[in-house]
């Protein structure tokens, strides 16, 4: 067991508090495998009725995966490493996703890659004012992954492929309207929301609705005929022709969008389009899984990865070097290559 990650049985509910607050709560493999083993040991106890996934103190819910161990991986084991964590952190995500017993996850804070993968599984995600929402995988070369394709590839109106490919960050309102969320509460309710669900674990969706109001306006859905518009397309150099036209009209949000896109592996942008149109023909969640699964493992060991790592979080010069340099550069047969069945006693499967 591992102390960043507090376990524990609150009457009729398993309750899971990430421990991480100076890594703002981003998930290690050890605990990966304490919230797996709890969630084992809980499905087969007939007293719990629910799971509670929360963070413990600090700013983050979970801001994602141990970049640095992955990093570490690729420079050093040739991404064994990383392999097991990715391979065993999908496994939760996959247990998760069809878990039978209701989970609830308080998304206050930082919600990012891995803390996505937590949280989207989950029956009731619920946003607060504090919640910051992104995948922003292609910032390091990496790609949205835990789940991403499947989630973000079924949001309708191209949100998904919006979210994918520029990081964009979105607050709990935000989150309620696109669905990322099913409820948003202020978070000084909190503490007595989940008292009330420890009380009465059958009426999780009345409890969370009672106390709401308003919630704020989500500032995505003035852009979202924009994101429609301009992401349509599964062809990066589709949307990138399709910005440059409206930033030659005058749209300064395109402008913004088509600057923040500069900023990004081309790579990673190819990587994630191919990934959502996959995943939204996939029948199960465990497909989604084995797809990403041989995409992390291939993607770990490109020279994106370490690269990004090191420009946007090791050194905090945000200036990647990214290899191949352009979208046009990022070959059919470079992301085919990525997307390629793995030997078959090296493919991912569930628990």
């Amino acid at each position: 067991m591992t102390d960043d990650v507090l376990i524990r049985t609150n009457g009729p509910i398993g309750h899971i508090s990430l421990n991480r607050p100076k890594a703002l709560h981003a998930l290690t493999l050890p605990m990966c495998h304490a919230m797996s083993a709890a969630l084992t040991e809980w499905e087969r106890d007939d007293a719990i009725e629910a799971i509670i996934i929360d963070h413990d103190e600090g700013r983050g819910f979970c801001a994602g995966g141990d970049i640095a161990f992955l990093r570490d991986s690729a420079i050093n084991d040739d991404g064994a490493s990383g392999r097991k964590f990715f391979h065993d952190e999908y496994q939760l995500n996959h247990q998760l996703f069809t878990y039978p017993k209701p989970v609830v996850a308080f998304m206050d804070g930082v919600t990012m890659g891995g803390g996505v993968g937590i949280s989207q599984p989950a029956k009731f995600r619920v946003a607060t004012e504090n919640t910051r929402f992104a995948m922003p995988e292609t910032g390091i070369g990496l790609f949205p992954d835990v789940g991403g394709g499947w989630y973000l590839s079924r949001m309708g109106g191209r949100l998904g492929q919006f979210l994918a490919l520029t990081g964009a960050r979105l607050d709990g309102a935000e989150c309620l309207w696109t669905g990322l969320a099913t409820h948003y509460v202020p978070s000084d309710m909190l503490d007595d929301l989940k008292a009330r669900i420890i009380e009465r674990p059958g009426r999780i969706a009345g409890i969370l609705s009672e106390p709401v109001g308003t919630p704020p306006d989500a500032r995505i859905e003035a852009n979202a005929l924009k994101i429609a518009k301009h992401f349509a397309s599964d062809r990066y150099e589709d949307i990138l022709a399709s910005l440059e036209a409206a930033v030659e009209d005058g749209d300064e949000w395109a402008m913004k969008e088509r600057d923040t896109l500069g900023t990004k592996s081309p790579q990673t942008c190819k990587v994630a389009l191919r990934q959502l149109a996959t995943s939204a023909d996939l029948p199960t969640f465990a497909d989604n899984m084995a797809m990403e699964y041989r995409i992390a493992s291939r993607v770990l060991t490109r020279p994106d990865f370490a690269e990004g790592v090191r420009a946007v979080i090791t050194d905090k010069t945000n200036d990647p070097k990214w290899d191949p340099a352009t979208p046009q550069e990022v070959g059919d047969d470079l992301i085919d290559s990525i997307f390629a069945p793995l030997p078959a006693d090296e493919e991912w499967k569930p628990l």
